[in-house]
C-alpha cells in the first residue's frame, strides 16, 4: 500500500492567481486540466471517517482507489492509498454494486496540475470553494510551500467528501455537490 502525503489551503481567486503566476516563475510544468466526477460507495466493512473506497471518472475513463487515513498530528495528511485505472467506469460501479456497495456521496471538481521537481501541485474548484494541494515527500511539500511565498494562505484540514457533506444536497439517499448544470 502506498503512503499519500499532502497538504491541502482554501484559496480565495486572487490566492488561485498568485499560484499559477508563482508557479510559472518556479519553472513547474502545467499537465493539464480535467473535469472529474467522484462517487464515494458505503457499506461493508468501510469505517467511514476513516477509509474511503472511490470510483473518479475523468471524461470514459477511471480510477478507482481505496485510501486509509495514517493517524498524525501533522498538518500534512498522511494515508495509505491504493488505485488502479478502470477501463470501464460503468462496469466497475455494477460491480461495486453487486457485492454490497452504495453510492454514498458524489461531488464534482475542476483540476488543474502542475508539477515542480517529484512534487505535485492541483488547484481544484468544487462547487463550494477554491482549494491548493501539494502533493510528495513532506520536505518536497514544506519546499514548494516556501518556495510559493503566498500570504494568507489558510489551510484546510476538512477532506472534500466532508466538505461535501456540508454544503452538499440530499438527492434520493445519496449527497451530491455539482456545479449548476
Amino acid at each position: 500500500m502506498a503512503l499519500e502525503i499532502e497538504k491541502k489551503y482554501r484559496l480565495t481567486g486572487d490566492h488561485r492567481e498568485q499560484v499559477r503566476e508563482r508557479l510559472r516563475e518556479l519553472g513547474a510544468e502545467r499537465e493539464g486540466e480535467e473535469f472529474e466526477v467522484n462517487t464515494l460507495y458505503a457499506g461493508a466493512t468501510l469505517e467511514t471517517g476513516h477509509s474511503v473506497l472511490r470510483l473518479r471518472r475523468i471524461g470514459e475513463r477511471g480510477i478507482l482507489t481505496y485510501k486509509e487515513r495514517v493517524d498524525s498530528s501533522s498538518d500534512l495528511k498522511h494515508q495509505h492509498e491504493d488505485e488502479t485505472r478502470v477501463d470501464d467506469p460503468d462496469a466497475m460501479d455494477a460491480i461495486l454494486k453487486d457485492v454490497g456497495f452504495r453510492p454514498a456521496l458524489v461531488y464534482e471538481k475542476r483540476r488543474e496540475t502542475w508539477r515542480l521537481g517529484n512534487t505535485e501541485i492541483v488547484i481544484d474548484e468544487l462547487p463550494f470553494g477554491l482549494f491548493m494541494e501539494i502533493e510528495g515527500s513532506e520536505q518536497g511539500i514544506r519546499e514548494v510551500e516556501g518556495k510559493l511565498a503566498i500570504a494568507d494562505l489558510r489551510t484546510e484540514v476538512s477532506t472534500y467528501p466532508n466538505l461535501s457533506l456540508q454544503h452538499g444536497s440530499d438527492r434520493d439517499g445519496v449527497i451530491e455537490a455539482r456545479f449548476p448544470s
